[in-house]
């Protein structure tokens, strides 16, 4: 079956119990909001590819580009797959296909990227994704897959270890990452692989940061901003973006202990800098 977005059909099968209750007016307004048919489009014209291959086609529907900025002299050589990118989150959503298709172009095989399990409904990268739940403990199942990508050498690793994306805190402020996991520093000490630190240079509209805030003040938990984040990928159509490569971080340099919080976030300062 293909993939598609169908708000109306999510809504009659995860609330049917309110469903009926639910005005038709406010069902297509939701619809508009989250661009449901221009995403269906995209899936449309995409269908039938996966991994890689659907990256560089929805990239190709959006008439999304992105180039190396700078430190093209710290991409590792094409054959050398034991490594790790990590990058900052600016989007929710291109930036993770850019890297996708970036990452497979030059290392000619198709990454592990590990990602917020909710992830999994793009099912024509499930053979890419290597999904976490990042609200609460993880399955047996999803640990073994985890230590499974870092420890196939034939495939590098991408992560965004932030897990959200980007925020700005204040009006005002730097758009940044919100504190970074330390998985990353961990699991490519175990197992032995170096890490690539990468910014990726690129926003989401000012109403998404907006709408962050907002929900903030009000104490709400729950990141609702994420429903805008389809929105923000079909406003992104037409872009183009940039990555700047920062240097290599040799497996003996990484910390496996109680020192893998703070290398983490001195990693994270770093892509700042670049």
């Amino acid at each position: 079956m293909d993939l598609k977005v169908d708000i109306d059909e999510l809504l009659r099968e995860r609330a049917p119990r309110y469903y009926r209750w639910i005005p038709r007016v406010l069902i297509r307004a939701m619809e508009r909001y989250v661009c449901q048919d221009r995403l269906n489009e995209i899936l449309r014209v995409t269908a039938g590819l996966t991994g890689s291959d659907f990256a560089a086609g929805a990239l190709a529907e959006l008439s999304v580009s992105y180039s190396v900025e700078s430190g093209a002299e710290n991409v590792p050589a094409r054959e050398n797959r034991r490594v790790t990118y990590v990058c900052n989150h600016p989007l929710g959503g291109l930036d993770g296909i850019c890297l996708i298709d970036w990452v497979a172009k030059h290392h000619g095989v198709e990454p592990a990227f590990v990602v917020n399990d909710l992830l999994t409904v793009v099912t024509p990268l499930n053979n890419i994704f290597v999904p976490i739940n990042k609200h609460g403990r993880q399955s047996r199942g999803a640990v073994a897959d985890v230590d499974e990508a870092f420890a196939n050498l034939e495939r590098p690793v991408i992560m965004f270890p932030a897990g959200l994306c980007s925020r700005q805190v204040k009006k005002g402020a730097e758009i940044c990452d919100l504190k970074w996991n330390k998985m990353f520093v961990q699991k490519s000490a175990e197992a032995a692989r170096a890490v690539v630190p990468l910014r990726f240079i690129g926003q989401n509209t000012p109403e998404f940061y907006r709408f962050a805030r907002r929900r903030e003040r009000c104490g709400m938990k729950f990141n609702l901003e994420m429903l805008r984040l389809p929105r923000e990928l079909v406003l992104g159509e037409g872009s183009h973006y940039g990555l700047r490569i920062g240097r290599q971080i040799a497996p003996e340099d990484l910390n496996r202990g109680h020192g893998a919080v703070a290398q983490a976030q001195e990693i994270r300062n770093y892509i700042y800098t670049l």
